[in-house]
């Protein structure tokens, strides 16, 4: 699932030369619906908008509070070309979920948000409509968020830092491992050296296990 929440002072959809929706201020989200989506990605994008903090405090410290923290509005867009591959210069829309079984899994996504959230700030356009959606973004401040992918976990930013611990800890055993065993090898040549008074023959004949 991808999502393009844009921070906004007003935002529209007109469908037919009439609108349906409007906002004041808050986030406008675009969202694209792909055919692996489950209901945990859907919670998963839930929980990353409402938190997303792209708004200041009320001491005018940038990026620290979310849309529910203002207590702002949220449109919501279904828009299934987020999930285009390019064939060329011409965009494939094979990823993205089947229309009718989009439209359920969208108003699934709706009925989430509002349940964690104010349902009356909770807006959206017409699903499967041409629809003219009008933008005033605020900055502008455009983010891009995408849900994991089903059983990448390495994609987890906790799974991501146990796995570069362990790497650096591989690392320092490596880095420790030579150095000891160097000193090893180091220590009977010097006695082979300190021992030996005769050719070189002599004390490689020594050195033989």
């Amino acid at each position: 699932m991808k999502a393009v929440v844009q921070r906004v002072t007003r935002a529209s959809v007109t469908v037919g030369g009439e609108q349906i929706s409007a906002i004041g201020r808050g986030i406008c989200v675009l969202l694209g619906i792909s055919l692996e989506d489950t209901q945990k990605e859907l919670e998963h994008m839930v929980r990353k908008i409402l938190n997303l903090r792209v708004f200041e405090d009320e001491s005018g410290k940038h990026w620290s509070k979310s849309v529910m923290d203002k207590q702002y509005e949220v449109l919501c867009v279904s828009q299934f070309t987020l999930q285009c591959v390019l064939k060329g210069n011409k965009p494939d829309f094979h990823l993205a979920m089947p229309s009718e079984q989009a439209e359920s899994f969208y108003k699934g996504f709706l009925e989430q948000l509002r349940k964690a959230y104010r349902p009356e700030l909770i807006k959206d356009g017409k699903f499967g409509a041409y629809m003219q959606v009008h933008i005033q973004n605020d900055g502008p401040v455009t983010i891009e968020l995408e849900s994991p992918a089903p059983g990448a976990a390495a994609s987890d930013p906790k799974q991501l830092s146990k796995l570069e611990k362990q790497q650096q800890r591989k690392e320092k055993t490596r880095a420790k491992g030579p150095s000891e065993s160097s000193k090893e090898r180091s220590a009977p040549r010097k006695e082979d050296r300190s021992a030996s008074s005769g050719a070189e023959g002599d004390v490689s004949s020594e050195r033989e296990p």
